[in-house]
């Protein structure tokens, strides 16, 4: 065998074995789309299908083609002059396409695992994992994600890639042209060694030679874009990850100032630049007390407590009986449209604590933050709320560890700072979040009955239990799944893991509203609010609780928000029907604060007329609301109904840059708020 025989040999090895990977990444698309689609596989229709698959396999080449060329350098090339590594070529090829494989089959669960939980594909919210407790993942992974199993499954896996592997490559070869002319037989050799070459970059730029041709999200074809579950389905969850890892900073963090300034000045003309904090910009005066002056107000914070579960579709379900008592009563508003400052706790909480858009950013872990002087954030919540007297207390059902608390939340203005574990009672049952919301909430209810303090109060409450895996002993507090839904479909009575996340939901619900009655009892002057974090994927779309089988925009985005004081009506709230939560703080301050009293807020309060919402995530009216991330558009409304999507629409583009770019501003110069 001649060294050009030897390396065509091997060439041929190579593609065979390159064929494995979209080959696996087709499977993974399949399973996909078949487990979470919001539709059975038939009703796609093949145009959809086709293209989804055709532009999911040439995009997914991006790195793929490496399948072909990194065996190719590795053995064919070296094959050629070395017999004794030519003779184990086969083996080095299966290793490497195994060991890949491998990388993609781990990948293909983190992206299953994380649609579960997120309803999306692999995105930035990955990286806040660097920071999550560790411990409460694995809880989540083992006992509600059947852990045990996914790794289980790695050894038929395994097993399967080296078989077709094996198989593949047991394919025969077949032999190089053979020349009389010896100067014309290295020409052929020649071109098909560029050949070779030329056909990596072929395949890794979506089948044309052009590098700016290669497959992108933008250049999706509309037939699948236009529907937003299969245009995530294109994306194989090597290039989600790619994605992430190439923009780990928000573009707007980069901006320069000159592009920021012009920016910010499209919400807040006066705003100079060059060494201005444009926080100070949104001062306001306050019209005079609304309500008595309350000595103690609750802002209570249910972790995952989102707004679909109150809405009247899902009536049967009776998730939220006790909180909908509650906001049946005098002195209770409600707001049924209402987005969260955050799509994940840390990034929520943050937001509302600071009173500008934490972005994504994590800003509960700069250092910048934990030495600020408060005074230079005069957006924060508790520093305003105790420039009217109050004393603030911050209350977590969880270690003072996780997303590092112990260091932002006293930075931020907080008096007093608590964890669960470290005032509940010794041997308190907890989850790896936190301490079971019954006992966390009966603890504080009772320390705060305990205190001597002769300052009005302030009680910033965030809760827990509303949190996967759902694996406490709910029978244990009276929680049956039979007796709490009569009218449940069977198809979820048999489902085990639907019925521990439903009673999770509706124990929470009740711990919160059981705390609501007795600080009511012990104080019956006291203001409560009471919102959640962030939305979650609490509500199941494919058990026929529904005509439709996919969540709308209005209940992937919004959390629940409601408030109550005895002397409270809806029209002090203008009977808006929209709101956030950056109006929570300035209509408290419209509330109780006396008239002259300045504050500073970037939004303004219910008070006003709310003809629109807009967040970093997020837009809304009163009668559509809209996802940055996907560009799309639905019908703001509660409906059993599907509801069409309309796509490529933005909107308030320049005012959510402008919010982005204030969080910008202060990150980029850290030293205006030391």
């Amino acid at each position: 065998m001649t060294l050009f025989d030897a390396f065509f040999m091997g060439w041929q090895q190579d593609i065979k074995i390159a064929l494995l990977p979209p080959l696996v990444c087709a499977l993974f698309r399949l399973v996909f789309i078949t487990y979470f689609g919001p539709k059975k596989l038939s009703q796609w229709g093949r145009e959809k299908l086709y293209h989804c698959f055709r532009y999911g396999f040439w995009w997914g080449m991006d790195f793929n083609a490496y399948a072909y060329l990194v065996p190719l350098v590795a053995v064919s090339i070296p094959g050629a002059f070395l017999v004794d590594y030519f003779a184990v070529g086969d083996k080095v090829r299966l290793v490497g396409i195994t060991l890949y494989l491998v990388v993609l089959y781990v990948l293909f669960w983190t992206k299953m695992i994380f649609y579960y939980h997120y309803q999306d594909i692999i995105n930035n919210n990955i990286l806040f994992g660097r920071n999550a407790d560790k411990g409460n993942l694995a809880d989540i992974f083992f006992n509600q994600n059947h852990g045990a199993w996914i790794l289980l499954s790695f050894i038929p896996y395994i097993a399967f890639c080296w078989w077709s592997g094996s198989l593949l490559l047991g394919l025969p070869c077949v032999g190089f042209v053979a020349l009389d002319n010896e100067y014309a037989q290295y020409v052929v050799n020649t071109l098909m060694f560029l050949f070779s070459i030329a056909l990596f970059y072929w395949f890794r730029f979506g089948g044309t030679f052009r590098h700016r041709d290669k497959p992108e999200w933008d250049e999706v074809p509309p037939i699948v874009k236009e529907d937003v579950f299969l245009g995530k389905a294109t994306v194989d969850d090597l290039i989600a990850l790619e994605i992430v890892l190439k923009h780990p900073v928000p573009a707007f963090v980069s901006k320069s100032d000159e592009e920021a300034v012009k920016s910010i000045q499209t919400i807040c003309p006066s705003f100079v630049g060059a060494g201005d904090n444009p926080l100070f910009h949104f001062k306001r005066t306050a019209q005079g007390a609304k309500i008595n002056k309350p000595k103690h107000i609750f802002w209570l914070l249910g972790e995952s407590q989102c707004q679909a579960p109150f809405d009247r579709v899902y009536d049967k379900l009776h998730l939220m009986d006790a909180s909908k008592i509650f906001q049946q009563e005098k002195g209770t508003v409600t707001i049924s449209n209402f987005q969260p400052a955050g799509m994940i706790s840390q990034t929520a909480l943050g937001s509302i604590l600071l009173g500008l858009y934490d972005c994504d950013l994590e800003l509960n872990e700069n250092k910048s933050i934990w030495s600020c002087d408060i005074n230079k954030i005069p957006t924060s919540l508790a520093g305003q709320l105790k420039k009217l007297g109050y004393h603030t207390s911050f209350w977590y059902g969880g270690s003072l560890n996780w997303g590092s608390l112990m260091h932002f939340v006293p930075a931020v203005g907080f008096d007093e700072v608590y964890g669960g574990p470290d005032f509940c009672p010794p041997g308190s049952p907890q989850t790896w979040l936190g301490v079971y919301d019954h006992i966390f909430l009966n603890s504080v209810a009772e320390h705060i009955k305990n205190n001597q303090n002769t300052e009005p109060e302030f009680h910033f409450v965030y809760t827990t239990s509303n949190h996967g895996p759902y694996n406490l002993p709910y029978h244990e507090y009276g929680l049956n799944i039979d007796d709490m839904m009569p009218e449940m479909p069977e198809s979820l009575r048999r489902d085990e893991m639907e019925a521990r996340r439903f009673m999770g939901v509706c124990y929470a619900d009740r711990c919160l509203m059981n705390f609501v009655r007795e600080m009511q009892k012990q104080y019956p002057d006291s203001l409560f609010i009471v919102t959640g974090d962030h939305s979650a994927a609490v509500l199941p779309f494919d058990k026929g609780v529904l005509p439709r089988s996919e969540q709308t925009i209005r209940e992937n985005m919004l959390t629940a928000f409601y408030m109550h004081h005895p002397d409270l009506t809806a029209d002090m709230l203008g009977n808006n029907i929209l709101g956030e939560h950056q109006n929570i703080l300035p209509t408290l301050m419209e509330l109780i604060a006396p008239a002259g009293f300045e504050y500073y807020s970037l939004k303004p309060s219910l008070m006003e007329n709310i003809n629109h919402v807009v967040t970093p995530y997020s837009w809304m009216t009163k009668d559509k609301i809209g996802y940055y991330k996907y560009k799309i558009r639905q019908q703001l409304m509660e409906s059993a109904e599907p509801i069409d999507t309309e796509s490529n629409i933005e909107e308030y583009t320049a005012e959510r840059a402008a919010l982005q770019d204030i969080t910008g501003w202060l990150v980029r110069n850290g030293e205006m708020i030391q």
